[in-house]
């Protein structure tokens, strides 16, 4: 009796269902949001994203979601005018001790990054088409004794929710010219 012969059916069977499960996707509605329609490799999220230049943010984790955010923005699709500003005005990330050891140190820190953003058209009349705000919540441990090792960990972690909050404003542009296929 082979022992592998069950484990290959079930793997099979898995293929099977989750092959049916995604060619079902199409019927009930479901589409990519940067895909065009009828299987068009680009769509209007991904135009929309290509025609819009980001602003300057300031400090240096503004510098990082700047760049995430051209980076996700241009999807190879260079030469094209940029038709809108994304603005991101207040970025901050702060942080809070969670973990109080007895001596007073602390263990653990928490950080919240918020980004409020501004979608506007560019033109004579600048018109707001959409706005909001990414949030993400990190943290790192605090090494007692190992000052690089903690402030390496912290940076580390900023990237990572700077990387957080770019994908989100992304994703919520994406819908809004998904939304929105005539453009601004």
């Amino acid at each position: 009796m082979k022992s592998g012969a069950p484990i290959s059916a079930l793997r099979g069977l898995a293929r099977v269902v989750v092959a049916v499960a995604v060619l079902g996707l199409p019927g009930c509605g479901w589409r990519p949001v940067y895909g065009g329609a009828h299987g068009a490799a680009t769509g209007p999220a991904s135009a929309g994203l290509a025609e819009t230049s980001v602003a300057l943010i300031p400090e240096r984790s503004g510098q990082l979601l700047r760049q995430a955010l051209q980076s996700r923005f241009d999807r190879g699709t260079g030469g094209i005018g940029q038709r809108y500003e994304l603005a991101v005005n207040g970025l901050a990330i702060s942080g809070e001790p969670l973990a109080i050891q007895r001596d007073n140190t602390t263990s653990r820190v928490r950080l919240v990054g918020v980004a409020p953003w501004t979608l506007v058209s560019l033109g004579p009349q600048r018109r707001t088409l959409t706005s909001g705000q990414a949030r993400v919540i990190d943290g790192y441990n605090v090494i007692n004794q190992q000052y690089f090792a903690s402030d390496l960990e912290s940076e580390a972690v900023q990237r990572r929710m700077v990387d957080a909050l770019a994908e989100q404003i992304t994703l919520r542009i994406a819908t809004y010219f998904r939304q929105h296929q005539s453009g601004g």
